[in-house]
């Protein structure tokens, strides 16, 4: 069994496997939800600090089969759960279900939950309270076809969650989705990206980070590892002392994002700030259908908005029309990588896409395509 599993958004395990593999990660295992890797408990630190596309790291530590709640119970057993947590700390349990005989979610959680806190009770008297918010030892199962998988999670709040995004809009792009397409547009790292329809700024973030080699996770407080017994501070304080000396403090370029509504503007510069990049990114409000390249070159990226932002099918229509006509009149020889979660108005831009990737924005299928104006 894999040592740890990274989870991520549907259409960027590929992308994610290559990050960890830049980490120095040399076993990797790639499925539709992620990437197994082989490393010790400071590797799991490292991932959880600087993976930028990882939702959550898990280490799993069981998988086996189980048809009556009997066997589930004895099967959680035979693994020492006291190993993690003392006794005097929570815990929560998290289910995922599929064809399997054994089907409520609830009554599972709760066998597994027994087995496990029934083990702390008979080894010291007492057990552990159930903490739904915030536990120290978050264990999930998953089960498909009566077959169990089950992980202790190392993370804690989802990765995602760097820190730095207090405020957003209707349906903000989630960080590490946008982290996900900066690597699937292959950008060089060492030009500036230009986002048109900004929003809370969080592809310009996101970017500047990259840019910077500031990694994510140093935004964070807390991660889950720091909760359990065998938390290593000085193995995890080497990590972070490497990440952080190899930080830039500049950039000899400027990222670039626009937006017609002010209030997003302002959002966006308060999180820049909060990420420690405000330096490196110019913020304007302007609309698409005057929008102007900000500089000679760089690679264009952005998430128009698919209904939430602004409302009525018309005015969408009218603003991909108006993105349309501002890349081919304005941008010619640029690249320009468009996240789309509407595939009907994708196509008043009339213009055609010369690659695609298919990505998930949370349940969401979106294509993110690119458009190389000539």
């Amino acid at each position: 069994m894999p040592e740890f599993f990274a989870s991520t958004a549907k259409g960027l395990s590929e992308v994610l496997e290559k990050e960890l593999k830049e980490m120095g990660i040399p076993k990797t295992i790639r499925v539709s939800g992620g990437v197994f890797f082989e490393g010790n408990w400071e590797t799991c630190y490292k991932v959880n600090l600087s993976s930028r596309v990882a939702s959550r790291v898990l280490k799993p530590v069981q998988d086996f089969v189980a048809y009556q709640p009997e066997e589930l119970y004895a099967n959680i057993q035979k693994h020492d759960f006291t190993k993690y947590i003392d006794v005097h700390q929570t815990i929560k349990v998290e289910v995922v279900v599929k064809e399997s005989k054994m089907h409520d979610q609830r009554f599972i959680a709760m066998k597994v939950k027994d087995a496990i806190v029934d083990q702390f009770r008979d080894k010291f008297g007492e057990r552990p309270n159930v903490d739904n918010e915030n536990p120290d030892l978050r264990i999930y199962v998953r089960c498909k076809k009566n077959k169990f998988e089950i992980a202790i999670d190392t993370t804690g709040e989802s990765l995602f969650m760097r820190g730095y995004r207090r405020e957003a809009g209707v349906a903000p792009l989630k960080e590490n989705l946008a982290a996900g397409l900066l690597y699937l547009s292959e950008w060089d790292r060492q030009s500036p990206i230009i986002d048109p329809m900004c929003g809370s700024g969080t592809i310009l973030v996101e970017a500047a980070m990259l840019a910077m080699n500031i990694s994510p996770g140093t935004l964070r407080r807390h991660f889950g590892f720091m909760n359990l017994k065998g938390f290593n501070t000085e193995a995890w304080e080497k990590v972070l002392e490497e990440v952080v000396s190899a930080e830039k403090e500049d950039l000899d370029f400027k990222m670039h994002g626009s937006d017609l509504d002010r209030q997003m503007i302002r959002m966006a510069k308060e999180n820049a700030k909060r990420a420690g990049v405000d330096h490196v990114i110019e913020f304007q409000s302007e609309s698409i259908a005057t929008y102007a390249p900000p500089c000679e070159k760089g690679l264009l990226v952005t998430n128009p908005p698919y209904g939430a932002r602004i409302g009525d099918e018309d005015n969408l229509k009218d603003v991909y029309r108006d993105l349309g006509y501002t890349l081919k009149h304005r941008f010619k020889s640029w690249d320009a990588w468009i996240l789309s979660g509407n595939k009907d108005l994708i196509l008043d831009m009339k213009l055609k896409s010369t690659r695609r990737h298919f990505v998930f924005n949370g349940p969401l299928e979106c294509r993110f395509l690119k458009y190389s104006m000539f």
